[in-house]
């Protein structure tokens, strides 16, 4: 499940990357969760309406506004980590962005080290100190195409980009179901389907304050096909996602690095499709960061 959603994912940030070249990001990032959530709606309707769906892997589990706000914390973090994510995958190389976001891993085990009180082991370290190096070595690699990590504003929204997704990865196992004391052990189809109904209204709500007034003396907003292709290929992958957490002795940690995993094929896209610069140097640093979520995995066997 987390190999197919890794190349899932992957298949989503390239064209997510092909939807933004030239793009207002707020009315794609709108659109993105108007498609996501047209696709989950009808599972929420069935659900609560008909039993055709009872006990199957696509049914939507009813239940009250003490349920719902944990998930609407869900969406508010996913939404932070989407609006960095997506201004810096618009002005930022696909082969940039695509390692960066593949330290996420670290960044989940390094908050399980701050927040849970675990213990990394020898190999745990070993991945995060070679994903620390591969930053600094991808660092060079973009001053070679005018983009300075230490003062670029896109670099930042990423790394915070990051930064959202790895939280929203620890807050996932809670809700899911985790080894946490207190985890909600939520449906899967449930935390899908509402987080990206609230995350369209969130983004909505945004549209209209920030971009609509404003679109004249801003980036035009043009239609491209890729849109619905973000969110074909981002609901499958986070279906398969939340379905594997849900299962039981699944490990966020070894979940997550499976996942980033969806940066080769983000790395492949941008090399053949985007005819991005610089590749030799990146694939060193790409093959570090592999080799780093390698360790990350070894060590959380």
């Amino acid at each position: 499940m987390a190999f197919l959603s890794a190349g899932l994912l992957g298949c989503y940030d390239s064209f997510k990357k092909k939807a933004l070249r030239g793009n207002a990001v707020i009315p794609v990032l709108f659109l993105n969760t108007v498609f996501s959530s047209l696709l989950f709606l009808p599972f929420i309707l069935l659900s609560s309406f008909s039993d055709c769906l009872n006990s199957s892997l696509f049914y939507v589990v009813s239940v009250g506004w003490d349920v719902h706000k944990y998930v609407m914390l869900k969406s508010l973090i996913v939404l932070s980590s989407w609006l960095f994510g997506y201004f810096a995958m618009k002005h930022l190389p696909l082969t940039i962005v695509g390692p960066i976001n593949a330290t996420r891993p670290v960044l989940v085990l390094l908050g399980a080290l701050l927040f849970w009180g675990e213990h990394l082991n020898v190999w745990q370290w070993i991945g995060v100190l070679l994903s620390i190096f591969s930053f600094f070595l991808l660092s060079h690699s973009g001053r070679k195409e005018g983009i300075d990590f230490k003062h670029n504003k896109w670099i930042f929204c990423v790394i915070l980009a990051a930064i959202f997704g790895a939280l929203s990865g620890l807050y996932d196992k809670y809700l899911m179901g985790s080894v946490l004391e207190g985890g909600l052990g939520l449906n899967c189809m449930y935390v899908q389907s509402w987080y990206n109904v609230y995350q369209c209204g969130m983004i909505g709500v945004m549209l209209m304050l920030f971009w609509i007034p404003y679109r004249c003396k801003t980036t035009s907003f043009h239609w491209d096909w890729t849109i619905i292709g973000i969110s074909v290929f981002l609901s499958a992958a986070d279906f398969l996602y939340f379905y594997s957490l849900s299962l039981e002795g699944s490990m966020i940690s070894i979940v997550s690095m499976i996942r980033r995993g969806s940066v080769v094929v983000s790395f492949l896209f941008g090399a053949l499709f985007f005819h991005e610069k610089n590749l030799r140097s990146k694939a060193v640093d790409l093959g570090l960061v592999l080799m780093g979520l390698l360790f990350l995995y070894i060590g959380s066997k």
